[in-house]
């Protein structure tokens, strides 16, 4: 009779080793796997100044926005093309944030596209930020060569993060957790 419970600890012992082994590779796997991500990301990342360089661009309703509305505020600039998979892919983390953080502005930089083409696509994707559209001016000043290419700005206009692909929910809220509410 205690060889027969015996044996049971031992297949529960074995059973719960095999597990952590499994639970433990696999914790392993995904840390360097984000930790490549997050490599690769600041190894493509543009070199730009302390400072965000200023800019006038216009929205889906024609009007001027300018960087400088937004002093004292720690605001997202999300660069992104209609054509764009993972610019599309990141819009509902981008959503989502935009209406749990009003605080934080969230703005749309579309690098393509004429009004009534972002209107359609703010609508499809169910974009619930502005849409702004670049020129070939603001592209130059962020160095945007990959898309998605998501900036953040701190409340003094000093230039946070810089993140080249796509921005996941945590990395969004890591990047802005400091915003002034």
């Amino acid at each position: 009779m205690d060889d027969e419970f015996d044996l049971e600890i031992d297949k529960e012992e074995s059973f719960f080793r095999r597990l952590l082994g499994y639970v433990g590779d696999w914790g392993i796997a995904l840390l360097l796997t984000g930790l490549g991500f997050w490599m690769l990301s600041q190894w493509r990342a543009p070199d730009l100044p302390e400072f965000a360089p200023d800019w006038t661009l216009k929205n889906l309703e024609s009007q001027e926005v300018s960087m400088k509305d937004f002093r004292g505020q720690t605001v997202v600039l999300n660069f992104w093309a209609t054509w764009c998979g993972p610019c599309r892919m990141e819009i509902p983390t981008f959503s989502k944030f935009a209406t749990d953080n009003a605080h934080v502005p969230v703005l749309g930089i579309a690098v393509d596209g004429n009004k009534s083409q972002l209107r359609r696509a703010k609508k499809e994707f169910g974009i619930e930020y502005p849409v702004l559209m670049a020129n070939s001016s603001v592209k130059r000043l962020y160095k945007v060569d990959t898309l998605p290419t998501t900036v953040v700005v701190d409340p003094d206009g000093r230039i946070k993060d810089v993140h080249v692909g796509i921005m996941l929910g945590p990395q969004l809220r890591w990047a802005t957790r400091n915003a002034p509410k």
